[in-house]
């Protein structure tokens, strides 16, 4: 994953499904990244959302001016 750079980070699995589906719909490949650590069953942790690295600038326009959760 080294040419893949975070766009978004959240605790909360249903936003970063929400972002990753967005980033789709507008045509960029988009993966989550379970950072969370499952070996002590706690769900304190967070989720990162990766594009590719030659569509970052585009992806954070979309997050940061299409995407909102308040």
């Amino acid at each position: 994953m080294k040419d893949w750079t975070v766009v978004y980070k959240t605790p909360i699995s249903s936003r970063a499904e929400i972002v990753k589906s967005v980033l789709y719909e507008s045509g960029i490949d988009a993966v989550i990244i379970n950072k969370k650590d499952s070996s002590i069953h706690i769900s304190h942790g967070l989720l990162e959302v990766m594009v590719q690295r030659e569509r970052v600038l585009e992806a954070l326009k979309i997050v940061n001016d299409e995407i909102s959760f308040e």
